[in-house]
């Protein structure tokens, strides 16, 4: 068997702009697809894939998956960059699509087997007071959901509805005015997402204790600070959260802020999920044998595919540490198919974040996995078991803006991580 095309399909069937590499072969019928979704930059990954990695690859047996994946890290002389990284991981996550199809088995098979029947997942709830994050809380609650992720306004705390609080019509209070200022504002020498980044951290042990009262231990609940923090402060909202039991608190630091994990560790025992901005294998070694993080966090096309995450998922294993691939809107169908794979195979899965899957995702992706009572369920077809209707595809092309959420200000506006 060859491999005769390799090439990149861009689609948008909820408006988040995806990218999937389809790689075909000389055997009529019998191709594999994989993601490849850089969201924030998807023309040039899929430039990547189509001028690049196509014809340095087509000729080749695509058989040889360790051998390719090692052919494209190299290939650039520079390499580890997101762009490059999701680009290979589109190819790599083909071809396990493509030897599971040859083999007629799921990946997860040529992968040792299951080790679960399904992956625990956890939902995402949001609101602009702990009574609405409540009352989304229930809504996971009532469809099964093991475990939710508690937000209030988002990443950072910002709120963006300023007529909810004690404003009267035509007024405003001092809290909507608040809010208003954490609104993104376009008409400044910094135009970008502003957030206050004091009153996130002084809001968010407050829902914690409110959400506890009302529900108990018996759901996990977990939260991200997605970087929003000076680390101190991380450190402190860490501390804060101890009571509360959540089953992890997500990004409390910058990849660039390794130092401050020693810090972490030794001021506080909520467990710590890390990673989903990583790209290259020194920015995680040193958390995992240290024991410093309690869950791998990467987004597995980011750091090149199946074939890397397989590896970094037995590193962990080791170190005690449990994986929770990123798994958010911008994973494609297909991406969260390679993550379920790895999740039913891999001994110390964690949990899996997984978004609510549309009647147009299941439309352009069929054999999408299914969520029911809170676990993510792989079907039994061969490969990564899930396909791609370009026609269907075609209907939703991608529409690439500028993107505001990662122009994150403090506010003075100063520019933060996103």
């Amino acid at each position: 068997m060859k491999i005769t095309k390799i090439r990149p399909i861009l689609t948008a069937p909820d408006g988040i702009a995806l990218v999937i590499v389809k790689v075909e072969t000389d055997q009529p019928g019998l191709y594999g697809i994989g993601c490849a979704t850089f969201t924030q930059r998807p023309t040039l990954v899929a430039n990547a894939v189509a001028e690049y990695l196509d014809p340095l690859l087509t000729g080749r047996d695509p058989a040889n998956i360790e051998d390719i994946w090692q052919v494209c890290k190299n290939n650039s002389y520079w390499r580890n960059g997101p762009v490059l990284n999701n680009a290979i991981s589109g190819v790599d996550q083909a071809l396990w699509d493509l030897k599971g199809k040859v083999a007629k088995m799921p990946v997860y098979d040529l992968l040792g087997g299951k080790s679960r029947e399904a992956a625990m997942i956890y939902r995402h709830a949001d609101g602009r007071e702990p009574a609405e994050v409540l009352d989304n809380v229930h809504k996971y609650l009532d469809k099964g959901t093991l475990a939710v992720r508690l937000q209030m306004g988002g990443y950072g705390g910002r709120v963006k509805d300023i007529t909810k609080g004690n404003a009267q019509p035509g007024k405003k209070s001092a809290q909507a005015t608040h809010r208003m200022k954490a609104m993104d504002r376009l008409d400044t020498r910094f135009p970008g997402a502003y957030y206050n980044p004091d009153v996130y951290a002084r809001s968010i042990p407050g829902l914690f204790d409110y959400v506890r009262n009302k529900i108990g231990f018996d759901v996990f609940l977990l939260h991200d600070i997605h970087e929003r923090l000076a680390p101190i402060d991380a450190v402190r909202m860490a501390k804060e959260l101890e009571p509360y039991r959540l089953f992890f608190l997500e990004d409390p630091f910058a990849p660039e802020d390794q130092e401050w994990f020693k810090l972490l560790r030794a001021a506080s025992a909520t467990p710590i999920a890390m990673g989903e901005l990583f790209n290259h294998p020194l920015e995680w070694r040193n958390l995992v044998i240290n024991q410093l993080i309690d869950f791998m966090r990467v987004h597995i096309s980011q750091i090149g595919g199946i074939t890397p995450a397989r590896k970094l998922a037995a590193l962990c294993e080791s170190f005690g540490v449990r994986t929770a691939w990123h798994g958010p809107g911008d994973t494609s169908p297909v991406g969260h198919a390679a993550n379920l794979h790895l999740d039913l195979s891999c001994h110390n899965f964690g949990i899996q974040e997984v978004i609510n899957f549309s009647e147009r995702i299941y439309d352009v992706f069929p054999g999408t996995p299914i969520i029911k009572d809170g676990y993510l369920w792989a079907n039994e077809q061969p490969g990564l078991g899930i396909d791609i209707d370009e026609t269907a595809a075609a209907r939703y092309p991608i529409e690439f803006k500028p993107i505001t959420w990662t122009q994150s200000r403090w506010p003075d506006g100063t520019l933060w991580t996103p």
